[in-house]
C-alpha cells in the first residue's frame, strides 16, 4: 500500500489502482443476446402494466 506523509506527520493511505484495459466490442452473438433480452424485458414490463390496468378499477 502506498503511504504518503502529509503536513503534521499524518499518514495517508491510498487504495491501489486497478489495471486499465481497453474494452472489446460485443460480438454478433452478444448483440443478438442483448436484443433478445431487451425484447423479453419489454414484454415483461408491458405484461405487468396490462395486468395492473386489467385488475384495477380505473378502466
Amino acid at each position: 500500500m502506498p503511504y504518503t506523509n502529509e503536513e503534521g506527520g499524518r499518514l495517508n493511505n491510498f487504495a491501489s489502482e486497478p489495471k486499465v484495459y481497453q474494452a472489446e466490442p460485443p460480438t454478433n452473438k452478444q448483440k443478438i443476446t442483448y436484443i433478445f433480452l431487451g425484447l423479453v424485458g419489454a414484454a415483461l414490463v408491458a405484461g405487468s402494466i396490462f395486468i395492473a390496468f386489467s385488475v384495477s378499477s380505473v378502466g
